[in-house]
């Protein structure tokens, strides 16, 4: 039996959104809306399976969004969101939860805290939800435009519903059976209906819905302050032998000798390749390719860099800036350094102006200076949502 499950469901079309892909698939800052959602239920020791609900239009997107966690395969929704809610519902019944959250893939900033305000106010009501009091004074509308003040509102003892919304497991799933096609605009409605007893818990101004223009730019706003930026430094070298070309930064300069190496032996995306992984706490090069293995023999180094970006991108990260110097004493490197420029920046898919290749010497000191190989040195900024439980 499951303690705890959470329900995400994301079957809208977010036709008030407009645009042609659901608002839940959106990238919000290096991260999708839903990933974004889903990720703190996810990481929480209390919740045993997450079970996302999605539109049966969506498999394929959803698939892309989600790459890389640990979830059950999504469960195709209804036509309305209480249709999806209790289909949801229904193939969770397999686990056997005691409780179950339900949250909208639309709010993109739920936070641990509120996961635990929910949990605990189930130890003494078969239901709770995260909600906010209103504070801006209300107003009725009315006449023939609906554009005069008919009445004010009294604001005292409302609330603004969010999400997650929780609730005993066998409890809610009855109450979906039984209203079901009533038209209810949130679980919470659904188990009033019930007569079950729902409890209050604090929200958070940024556990925002996005459902309009307006809602998307203040969730750029929320994701942007929310990054946090993350440098690491690469170090690589490679001896020469005979040859008659290096390959640094993916260009190919003409020299008197080559660089020796399992790969193809470019000192300089190593370099930079370790750079990037270390933003993100995943380990050298070696590790995701390691020389031993003949599949890397004359490797094209591009294709390690490469694969060290997109792990940044599966973090939810975005690549600020990349710095990288090469230290030799031949081949002179200034007519060929705007190439490698370039090359460096298609390879990870940034602006020119936030790669720097420079060249540098040791004075003829060292195994640099007596002309034996090829250093290079490398640093990576990027930006990056909080680690869990961070």
């Amino acid at each position: 039996m499951s303690r705890c499950a959470a329900l995400i469901v994301a079957a809208g079309r977010g036709s008030r959104f407009g645009g042609p892909k659901p608002k839940q698939y959106l990238d919000l800052a290096g991260q999708s809306v839903i990933r974004r959602a889903v990720l703190p239920f996810v990481g929480h020791a209390a919740i045993d399976v997450v079970q996302v609900v999605i539109h049966p239009d969506d498999a394929a997107i959803c698939a892309r969004a989600l790459t890389g966690l640990d979830l059950p395969p999504p469960v195709a929704g209804g036509a309305s969101r209480q249709d999806s809610v209790r289909l949801g519902l229904e193939s969770l019944a397999e686990h056997k939860p005691e409780l179950v959250l339900i949250h909208d893939a639309a709010r993109p900033f739920v936070t641990g805290a509120i996961i635990e305000r929910v949990l605990a106010a189930l130890g003494s009501a078969p239901a709770a939800i995260a909600a906010q009091p209103v504070v801006d004074t209300l107003k009725r509308g009315g006449g023939s435009d609906a554009g005069v003040v008919v009445e004010t509102i009294a604001r005292a003892g409302l609330w603004r519903a969010q999400t997650p919304q929780g609730f005993h497991f066998e409890a809610i799933l009855a109450a979906h059976r039984r209203f079901a096609g009533a038209g209810l605009t949130d679980d919470a409605a659904v188990a009033e209906q019930a007569g079950l007893t729902v409890k209050l818990v604090a929200g958070d101004e940024d556990n925002i819905k996005v459902t309009n223009e307006t809602d998307w730019a203040q969730a750029v706003r929320i994701a942007a302050a929310d990054l946090e930026t993350c440098s690491a430094t690469g170090f690589d070298v490679h001896r020469f032998a005979p040859g008659d070309a290096v390959t640094l930064c993916g260009v190919s300069i003409p020299h008197s000798a080559r660089l020796e190496g399992h790969s193809d032996a470019d000192v300089a995306l190593h370099a930079l390749t370790d750079a990037l992984l270390g933003t993100i706490g995943a380990g050298d090069i070696g590790l995701h390719f390691p020389p031993s293995d003949p599949k890397w023999r004359g490797a094209e180094s591009g294709q390690f860099l490469r694969h060290a970006a997109a792990l940044v991108a599966e973090a939810g990260g975005r690549i600020v800036h990349v710095d990288l110097t090469v230290i030799c004493e031949r081949p002179k490197l200034g007519p060929h350094r705007e190439r490698m420029r370039a090359k460096l920046a298609e390879l990870l898919a940034v602006p020119l102006a936030r790669v720097s290749v420079k060249a540098t010497t040791t004075e003829g000191l060292g195994f640099t200076g007596r002309s034996e190989g090829i250093a290079a040195q490398a640093i990576a900024t990027v930006q990056l949502p909080p680690a869990a439980g961070g």
